[in-house]
């Protein structure tokens, strides 16, 4: 997901952290020389729209434009279907197709029955995990499926409820916020904020691994369609920002190692390629000496997308985020007050009215599209089978409102919440009635062109 050999330089801490550049030896060159072979570009690389073509103006026939006058929504909707099927699943590289399907075949004669996780982008980013190298590809893949079945993965995205959702979060900042120019979901964490032993107060590293889990699907399943559509080009990963402030040994207790080491465990393994960069921010001087310790544990791959930053981090961000998707205590302008805080509001097309409102009508359609998450019945699965009254931010905060009023949690139940279902039912028809009426538009422009062009051929007829 890095790009090529220019983003495969040496991880050093950047002027401001207190560390200095040094010149990488002949043997650290020549070993670097030769990770640059297993760097691949980012993962969305081949899977930008193909620029339009210009169009050779053609006449149609009587029988197409009676239809077309008959029901222009047919034909609209039938192009709309597939320009947004094109955006979720991409553009596909004819190499890596190949490939792919060679790779599917070989799964299919080593008996291993293709299922929902067999699809396209899912087998190419074990693949390019593995440097396409097809064994070592099979045995990660295979490992994942395993790993799926005994874990419950497809039961925990149904059916687990972190109802400490927010305790967890006052002790453990971190959470998904706005994208980055090209379209990807920024996701936050503000390591050096994290109180281990009040976060294991507030839950176990068992159910916090679920919800980890929980998250990754959710991002697989939600957030990378949400952004595809709203960037119309395919998303496939993430730009992370991991805050060091006044990160040390102190810091990284026997529990918090366990718990850091269980989640990229399950990361790399098991959800490759879907990190695009990590910014390491506020680097010092103790994370320097954990850093060098942290390495150890990370893939060449892995280490190649990640850049560490001292203090003097805000343009290297502001390269690729825009202000107004980072927090100000990153240095942006977005405070999300209303929503408690940044990392509090899961702020980003995912929770678009507009475009969670076409998710939901591909959900309900079964509409398929082999982009590795976003199919009906998963989608379904992911969450808990209601998907028609889906309110994509409760998808996240799962834990009952509070009352601030009182202090205490607002009753589920009580005389506004008829009235609360009748606007959120309002809006949504609002929202459904603001598609229509552009699909209708859409429709006019179309049959104004075919009427100009019967226009053009009644007009040399008469010649």
């Amino acid at each position: 997901m890095q790009k090529s050999k220019g983003l495969l330089q040496e991880i050093v801490i950047a002027a401001g952290a207190g560390g200095t550049r040094r010149s990488p030896t002949s043997k650290e060159a020549q070993v670097a020389k030769q990770k640059a072979k297993s760097i691949h570009p980012p993962i969305e690389f081949h899977w930008h729209l193909p620029p339009p073509k210009e169009k050779k103006r053609s006449f149609v026939s009587k029988d197409s434009f009676k239809a077309i006058l008959t029901n222009p929504l047919d034909s609209f909707r039938s192009k709309k279907s597939q320009s947004m099927k094109t955006i979720l699943e991409g553009v596909r590289n004819p190499k890596d197709e190949q490939i792919v399907d060679s790779f599917r075949e070989l799964l299919s004669l080593e008996g291993h029955a293709t299922g929902k996780h067999y699809d396209y982008h899912t087998l190419l980013r074990f693949l390019r995990t593995r440097d396409f190298n097809q064994n070592r590809a099979k045995e990660m893949f295979l490992n994942y499926l395993k790993w799926r079945e005994e874990f419950g993965v497809d039961a925990i995205a149904k059916e687990f409820k972190f109802e400490e959702y927010r305790e967890v979060k006052e002790c453990y900042p971190h959470g998904f916020h706005g994208v980055d120019k090209y379209g990807r979901p920024v996701y936050i964490e503000r390591l050096g904020m994290v109180d281990i032993d009040m976060l294991l107060q507030k839950t176990t590293i068992e159910r916090y691994v679920k919800y980890h889990v929980s998250e990754q699907e959710k991002t697989l399943h939600w957030r990378f369609p949400a952004c595809s559509l709203a960037a119309k080009k395919h998303i496939a990963s993430t730009t992370s920002i991991l805050d060091v402030k006044n990160v040390g040994t102190s810091n990284f207790s026997k529990p918090a190692r366990y718990l850091f080491l269980e989640i990229q465990k399950i990361d790399s393994n098991y959800y490759p390629e879907t990190l695009n960069r990590l910014y390491i921010v506020n680097a010092g001087s103790g994370f320097k000496v954990l850093w060098t310790a942290i390495k150890a544990f990370l893939e060449p791959r892995t280490l190649a997308k990640i850049k560490v930053l001292g203090s003097n981090y805000l343009s290297s961000l502001l390269e690729v985020i825009d202000p107004s998707n980072l927090p100000t205590f990153l240095g942006g302008s977005c405070t999300c007050y209303d929503s408690g805080g940044c990392l509090f509001s899961d702020k980003g097309p995912w929770n678009d009215p507009e475009i969670t409102q076409m998710l939901h009508t591909m959900i309900a359609t079964g509409e398929e599209c082999e982009d590795g998450g976003m199919r009906g019945q998963e989608a379904e699965d992911a969450y808990g089978g209601d998907t028609d009254n889906l309110q994509v931010k409760d998808v996240y905060d799962v834990t009952p409102a509070t009352d601030e009023t009182s202090g205490g949690l607002a009753e589920t139940e009580g005389p506004d919440r008829p009235s609360m279902q009748k606007i959120r039912a309002f809006e949504d028809l609002l929202t459904e009635a603001k598609i229509k009426i552009a699909t209708l538009e859409a429709a006019l422009e179309d049959t104004k062109l075919v009427l100009r062009g019967l226009s053009q051929h009644l007009e040399e007829l008469k010649r």
